[in-house]
């Protein structure tokens, strides 16, 4: 298939942990990919395996502002936003951007390049959750005003955005809300459970859990995640949709088996929990099985090992980098 014949996605976030790995995915499907990033949290280095590839492309730009992107686009991918509270906590007002103008400029250009576009979503929408687990009918339990509402309520008004994009222009939209998800390239000092314990355990320094260790995650391996976006982005379901792994396990239990996995002698100390942080998250994925006839297929023991494996193989300096590569 010639380059002029091949479907063109705008993958958003592209340099990121989950960007990177889409635009993986997509070049591997045939796809023409253009990729784009401010890289305020994003890294080069996790795409510069595609600069060589004639089928893909990079523009350095923040989706804040005005987006244009010359010829066709058959789909648009939103992947554009700080996801850690290492960051939204640090950059509150670039996350509130990018999840408002950031969606609207997005948006606009799918309107006008009749593309479909896929917003990422988040299972922090969800906020600290009243109702276990969570289906995409709960509407959540959110602190608009505490430090974690820059995320959430930006992640709030991108969906409710999308579905009006969706209504009222008949816009061809999908909505994802991720859970939490993990393996290669998420920067390791970014705050979140999984790397902040792997490095932790790599550096021969205690883990940190905050709160009791009670509280509950569900992790999904990112080829599993990416596969469930891929299968959204191609259906023809407009309403938001749970992409996760039900497997759920408590932080201190998650603290031991990285222990178990790295062999490492180090503790595990008790620290207070942070505010709104929330005490349970599993997903529903009923409507993923019944709608995209998915379900996560890397069970997490096989999971931790690959992203150990790619951990531990980091060059030494990238044990001790510093979360905030932005000032």
């Amino acid at each position: 298939m010639s380059l002029t014949e091949k479907k063109r996605v705008l993958i958003t976030g592209a340099a990121g942990f989950l960007g990177s790995h889409l635009c993986d995915r997509f070049i591997k499907e045939g796809y023409y990919v253009i990729g784009m990033d401010n890289l305020i949290t994003g890294d080069l280095a996790n795409i510069q395996h595609l600069f060589k590839l004639e089928n893909f492309e990079f523009y350095h730009h923040d989706v804040s502002k005005f987006v244009f992107v010359p010829g066709e686009l058959h789909y648009i991918l939103h992947f554009a936003s700080p996801a850690s509270p290492i960051d939204y906590l640090k950059i509150p007002i670039q996350t509130l951007k990018v999840g408002s103008l950031g969606t609207h400029n997005l948006l606009g250009l799918a309107r006008v390049k009749k593309a479909r576009i896929l917003v990422a979503s988040t299972s922090e929408v969800y906020g600290d959750p009243t109702v276990h687990p969570q289906t995409e009918e709960y509407w959540g339990n959110v602190n608009p005003v505490g430090p974690r509402g820059v995320y959430d309520e930006a992640k709030r008004f991108q969906e409710a955005i999308t579905m009006a994009y969706h209504t009222y222009h008949g816009l061809e939209t999908r909505i994802i809300r991720i859970f939490n998800t993990y393996g290669p390239r998420m920067r390791l000092n970014d705050g979140r459970v999984l790397p902040a314990f792997i490095g932790q355990a790599l550096r021969g320094e205690d883990l940190t859990i905050f709160g009791d260790g009670s509280q509950t995650r569900s992790f999904c391996y990112v080829d599993d995640l990416v596969e469930g976006i891929y299968r959204l982005l191609l259906s023809d379901y407009a309403n938001p949709v749970n992409i996760g792994n039900p497997s759920e396990i408590t932080i201190k239990e998650f603290g031991d088996e990285i222990l178990k996995l790295t062999g490492s002698a180090v503790k595990m100390i008790m620290k207070p929990l942070p505010q709104d942080d929330p005490k349970q998250r599993q997903p529903d994925i009923t409507k993923a099985r019944q709608i995209l006839g998915w379900e996560p297929k890397v069970d997490r023991a096989e999971g931790l090992k690959r992203t150990y494996d790619y951990f531990k193989n980091l060059p030494k300096e990238e044990l001790y980098k510093s979360a905030h590569r932005f000032s």
